[in-house]
């Protein structure tokens, strides 16, 4: 059965919105970020994402992390799109079904970006297997912060691996262990 991994960026306030403004992604984000599509078959997206990265990267070429993006295959979760384009298909209206479905499918694991208010229909319904959180070293002040209007009350974290970056940037790996199910100790990191 494939995974559904979401991966986001914050900055050390808890800030995810307008990343694109204070990432300062560099080359080896880049590549970073290049290396990990190539764990995965599809993107899960809502509907603002979407439209965000469709404006943005929708017609730009050249760029191998970008190109790469537009390639893959994108299923949309929206209430108020009736039709979708760049490679995308709407989820339609059982979400969580759909994404059972997908991750029931053979292939490589399923990628969502940045934490939405779709987060809050994930993970009641417990889809989501992995969290990946790139903590980028600045203090942006304001914007959505993490989890902002999501309800994370059943969700306890594993922390299962840690890499950092040359830039400061340090990502961790966490396993979602919902209140109510067994879960194994943390993994040694």
């Amino acid at each position: 059965m494939r995974k559904l991994v979401e991966s986001t960026l914050v900055s050390l306030d808890g800030v995810i919105g307008s990343p694109n403004r204070w990432s300062g992604f560099d080359e080896e984000s880049s590549r970073q970020s290049l290396q990990e599509l190539d764990n995965y078959e599809a993107f899960v997206m809502g509907r603002v994402t979407y439209e965000f990265f469709r404006a943005n990267w929708g017609s730009s070429t050249g760029d191998p992390l970008i190109d790469r993006i537009t390639a893959m295959p994108k299923y949309v979760a929206s209430r108020t799109l009736s039709e979708v384009t760049w490679n995308a298909t709407l989820l339609g209206p059982d979400l969580v079904g759909a994404i059972e479905q997908l991750k029931a499918q053979p292939g490589k694991d399923l990628i969502k970006w940045g934490v939405s208010r779709l987060d809050d229909t994930l993970l009641r319904a417990r889809p989501i297997d992995e969290l990946q959180v790139w903590f980028v070293p600045v203090v942006v002040g304001a914007g959505q912060r993490l989890f902002e209007d999501v309800d994370t009350s059943s969700l306890q974290l594993t922390l299962t691996y840690v890499r950092k970056l040359t830039n400061s940037t340090v990502i961790h790996t966490y396993t979602p262990n919902y209140r109510g199910e067994p879960h194994e100790e943390t993994v040694s990191v």
